[in-house]
Formats: C-alpha cells, sequence, structure tokens
C-alpha cells in the first residue's frame, strides 16, 4: 500500500509540475490551400509526382509525406502499401517505428527536467547514477575472448556529453567499431528495441560498467546516451520514463499516437518493415531483433534512444512546438532561451565541420549548408530513424518536413534528399 501511495504521489507530482500555461496561444496544425501560406500548387504537385513514382519503381513500398507551413499543413500525402504481404494500403494515420526520431523527444523531456532545476548540463552523470563511477578507456583488446584492459579516462561523463554523444559510449550492435560489439553483446547490453523482460535501469547499470571509445568530450560517437538519459529522467522525476512522456509532452501536445507500445486499439496502424527480396517486397524477418517489438513481448524496455513508434502528423506536432520556440495549444513546454540553447553548436567541430554541426537534441544546418543548397536555410534542424524515416523543420521559413517509410537493406530508394531539396523549392512568396 506504501508503495502504491507514492506512485500515485509521484505521478501528481509530474502532472502538477508539468508543462506550464503561456501568454502564447498558437493553434494546433490544420490544413489549409497552400497558396494561403506562400507554397506552389505546382511544385508540389512534382513532389507528389516524385513520392508516386518511387513506389511505382520499387524504391520502397509505401509512404507518408507532410509539409507544413506557418503551422499549417499544406500537403499531407500518402502511396503505395503499409504492408504489401497482406495487401494493406497506407494512410495518413500510420504509425511508424521512430527509430532515432526518439531522441528528440527524450532531450526535449530532459531540457524540462533542467529547466526545473534539477541538475547542471556539465554534471558528472555518477552524480545521479552511481554505477558509473569513475569513467575508464578500452586500452587492449583479445580477439580470442573478448577480454580488454582500461585506463583511466582524462574526465568523467557529464549530462552534456550523453545528450551530445561526445561521452565515449558505445552502440553495441550497430556499433562501427567490432570490438565494442563484442564487449557489449558479452555484457548482454540490450542496444535499441527488445520484445526481452528488461528495464532501461537495469541495461544502464550494465552499460555503466564499461569501458569508453574515448575520453568523455573528445569526440562524437553515435552512442546510447540518450537510453542513460531516459533512465536519468526516472530517476529525477520519481516516475517510469513512458509515464513521463505521457504527461510531459503528449498528452499535453495531443500526441495521441506516440508511443513506446502500441495500445491493442492501434496496433493494426502500425506499418510493416520490409525488404526488397527478388524485386518483390517482404516482411523483414527476426534478426538481434523482433520488428513487431511495438506490439508484443514484454513491453518493459523504453528506449529514449530508438524506442518510440509515431504518426507523420504526431511528429509534426512535436516540430511545431520548436517552431513556436517552445509553445503550443497554450502549453509551454520549454522557455524560448532553453531553445535557443537546444539549437546552439554544442560540438564545434566534433560532428564535421562544414554542412552542419550538433546541438542539444538535432543536427542543425550552417551557413555553409544553406549556401550548398537543399538543406533549408541555417538554423535548419533535423534528424532520422533507422527504419528510413526524416525530418526537417526551418525555423525561418516555418517549415516542417516529414518522410516517413519502413524498410531495411539497400532498396535504390531516393526519395529522402529529394523530398528536401523539392520542398523547399516550393515557396513561392
Amino acid at each position: 500500500m506504501k508503495h502504491l501511495v507514492t506512485i500515485v504521489f509521484a505521478l501528481f507530482l509530474a502532472t502538477t509540475s508539468a508543462q506550464t500555461s503561456s501568454v502564447q496561444k498558437t493553434g494546433p496544425l490544420t490544413k489549409v490551400s497552400p497558396e494561403t501560406v506562400g507554397m506552389s500548387v505546382e511544385r508540389l504537385n512534382r513532389i507528389d509526382a516524385m513520392l508516386q513514382k518511387a513506389v511505382d519503381d520499387k524504391q520502397v513500398p509505401g509512404v507518408v509525406a507532410l509539409i507544413a507551413r506557418n503551422g499549417k499543413i499544406v500537403f499531407d500525402n500518402t502511396y503505395g502499401m503499409a504492408d504489401n504481404q497482406s495487401k494493406k494500403a497506407m494512410i495518413n494515420e500510420a504509425i511508424f517505428r521512430i527509430a532515432s526520431q526518439s531522441k528528440a523527444i527524450t532531450s526535449t523531456a530532459v531540457m524540462m527536467l533542467w529547466e526545473e532545476g534539477k541538475f547542471r548540463m556539465d554534471d558528472p552523470i555518477s552524480k545521479y547514477i552511481p554505477e558509473f563511477g569513475e569513467a575508464v578507456v578500452l586500452d587492449t583488446f583479445n580477439e580470442k575472448d573478448s577480454t580488454y584492459t582500461t585506463k583511466p579516462a582524462t574526465s568523467q561523463i557529464t549530462i552534456r556529453d550523453l545528450i551530445t554523444h561526445t561521452s565515449g559510449l558505445g552502440y553495441g550492435v550497430i556499433d562501427g567499431d567490432e570490438r565494442f560489439k563484442k564487449i557489449y553483446a558479452k555484457a548482454g547490453i540490450t542496444d535499441l528495441f527488445t520484445t526481452e523482460e528488461i528495464t532501461i535501469g537495469e541495461s544502464v547499470k550494465k552499460l555503466a560498467k564499461l569501458p569508453l571509445h574515448h575520453n568523455p568530450g573528445e569526440k562524437f560517437t553515435y552512442s546510447e546516451g540518450l537510453d542513460v538519459l531516459g533512465y536519468l529522467i526516472e530517476v529525477l522525476s520519481g516516475m517510469p520514463f513512458d509515464q513521463f512522456l505521457r504527461t510531459r509532452i503528449f498528452d499535453p501536445l495531443g500526441m495521441n499516437d506516440t508511443w513506446f507500445y502500441l495500445p491493442k486499439d492501434k496496433q493494426d496502424r502500425l506499418v510493416a518493415v520490409q525488404q526488397k527480396v527478388d524485386g518483390a517486397w517482404k516482411k523483414y524477418p527476426t534478426t538481434f531483433y523482433d520488428t513487431d517489438y511495438p506490439k508484443k513481448g514484454a513491453m518493459r524496455f523504453f528506449s529514449g534512444g530508438a524506442g518510440l513508434s509515431s504518426t507523420a502528423k504526431d511528429y509534426a506536432t512535436f516540430l511545431q512546438m520548436y517552431l513556436n520556440e517552445g509553445e503550443l495549444n497554450g502549453k509551454r513546454l520549454l522557455s524560448r532561451t532553453t531553445v535557443q540553447s537546444i539549437m546552439g553548436n554544442q560540438t564545434d567541430t566534433l560532428f564535421g565541420a562544414g554542412k552542419k554541426y550538433y546541438g542539444l537534441a538535432f543536427g542543425v544546418v550552417t551557413p555553409e549548408g544553406q549556401d550548398a543548397g537543399g538543406e533549408g536555410s541555417t538554423g535548419t534542424f533535423d534528424w532520422g530513424g533507422y527504419f528510413n524515416t526524416q525530418y526537417f523543420a526551418d525555423p525561418k521559413e516555418k517549415i516542417i518536413g516529414i518522410l516517413m517509410k519502413q524498410t531495411q537493406g539497400d532498396t535504390g530508394d531516393e526519395t529522402s534528399w529529394k523530398f528536401r531539396q523539392m520542398v523547399f523549392a516550393a515557396v513561392d512568396d
């Protein structure tokens, strides 16, 4: 009974100290004719034809594409099939595994707690998750048995390091370094999404004991840092990570189709992950993960880095909150001053000098990227997901682009770069 009271009290605190009312009151995304917000119908028709041709040419089995400007949807089209084997057509409300698009949502949740004074960005993560202790870096590795030696790191992992992928942590089964694939596998790390009976806390505590690729802050190495931060949110908020996102972000924004694990009444909208086999679309088989994870298994692993599923409309709603500098529907999730920091250059040239830098949640286009063309204005922020999803949002032009697909393997798909390039070419004001 005491445990139940503690949970109820934690939920009460979370909801009562959640997002605040705002003097700004922008409305939800609604559909309008393109001309009313300075978009060319003829040029949007080119995008329509390009996406239909990609389906006809079997570059992709199915697509949902959404374009919004000034908080208004001007393009919300579907193409092809959600599941070729069952002949299920794609619909606007189709639900996609968004994988690494989860990272921006987790980062937002982290920054909401930062705004409440729960931590400083440069605090060591060991202050809140003691299992991280003193950081060590991989020194030698024995290929025969995967044993290794370590050396002390020159600094400790901070929360900023985790959110910017500069901590030195790896990504296990999708890591670019074979040594870390073996080390993580031997330690039983859950890397992305799973049907297995494990929690993020259990996985993160295993991860905390392992060596780093490099000293914290030294390089950009795409990692499980956002999974660690998902667990940090549980530690700081006193509530399960999925419930935190539901009460603090999804419900206030009306993102009713965004979940780690789908309720039964939404499962039939989940798009199949497909691959091309001998020129035909087939369901992707179970490999190191089961693609049906959003609707089966233990449903207890809330991966902040890769676990969410969502719709094009829901994710556009999330991005519109950022274009509104932290507010939507009269609810303020973040201060515009915090959004400014999130969009700032947090990685200098570690992310790769030139067209983009990495902020606290997104890749961000630089003046060089703008001038190269096809990427959007300076400050355009973006990312994508493992199952072939992508998004971008341009704060200057107030444009959002969402392209949702679910494929694995090389299919000859060129829709990603074409879509983005053609969206900005459709501006007509």
